[in-house]
């Protein structure tokens, strides 16, 4: 079974452009994100966090996006002073991997970059959305 993983990606300060953080491996354990989003409040200034949402390719909830649904709970109720985003993240780890075999990473490596790309195609996506409704 694939371990169960989250990519993290973070905004410069201007607001202009994603750039990867890390993937953690967490096996399903909030815990471990938790203290990983944690050490992240500490060392940057964060204002929003965006969570993409694993929906199905029909748009439907996956089994996954529960399980998301329920972490935003958590999210909501630890850092309720910090303003939280979803964003539909399908086609986001497809993308990712297409961008990592159009620059011939080997398979091995791929597996630890993957995610930490597509959060930055979800965050890139959160930015661009925010700057449509911003024009």
């Amino acid at each position: 079974m694939e371990p169960l993983k989250s990519g993290f990606a973070i905004t410069d300060l201007l607001g202009i452009t994603a750039q990867g953080l890390e993937t953690v491996k967490h096996q399903g354990n909030d815990k471990v994100l938790l203290k990983q989003i944690d050490e992240f409040m500490q060392k940057y200034e964060i204002s929003t966090i965006v969570v993409g949402m694993p929906y199905n390719m029909d748009g439907t909830m996956s089994e996954r996006a529960e399980v998301t649904e329920k972490f935003l709970h958590k999210l909501k109720c630890k850092y309720n002073h910090i303003q939280l985003e979803t964003i539909d993240e399908r086609l986001t780890t497809v993308a990712a991997n297409k961008t990592l075999n159009f620059l011939e990473v080997k398979k091995g490596k791929k597996k630890d970059v993957e995610d930490t790309l597509a959060a930055v195609y979800i965050l890139e996506t959160y930015m661009n959305k925010t700057k449509t409704i911003k024009s």
